[in-house]
């Protein structure tokens, strides 16, 4: 799987290394079976505006974004066993819970790098 490190507009350093899913299977698989995130990890699922996180086991922080790499939605925190939509998403980028504010990503912030 292609990995690729994120810039957000408003910082000069960036993040990652960031898991491309660009593929159906890895679409569908996800984080399901893999350990727990480092900090500044994750993965990005193209075409993608829906996660669930049954079958986890951890937290996750969720990042809904336009084509154009805009954050349209932040979920903080996103426990075990629930599920988030963001109409209008064409990709989610998710990262170990605590990341989306430690990193300072919020709605209106365009992500790079990929």
């Amino acid at each position: 799987m292609r990995t690729v490190t994120l810039q957000a507009q408003s910082s000069a350093t960036g993040f990652g290394p960031i898991f491309v899913a660009e593929t159906a299977w890895a679409r569908t698989r996800g984080l399901l079976g893999r350990a727990r995130l480092c900090a500044n990890e994750g993965m990005l699922i193209k075409k993608c505006s829906s996660v669930h996180t049954v079958g986890m086991r951890y937290p996750i922080d969720i990042i809904f974004l336009r084509s154009d790499g805009h954050i349209l939605r932040v979920v903080s925190s996103l426990c075990p066993l629930r599920l988030s939509v963001c109409k209008g998403a064409a990709m989610v980028l998710e990262l170990s819970a605590g990341c989306a504010h430690a990193l300072q990503l919020k709605p209106g912030v365009q992500l790079f790098g990929w």
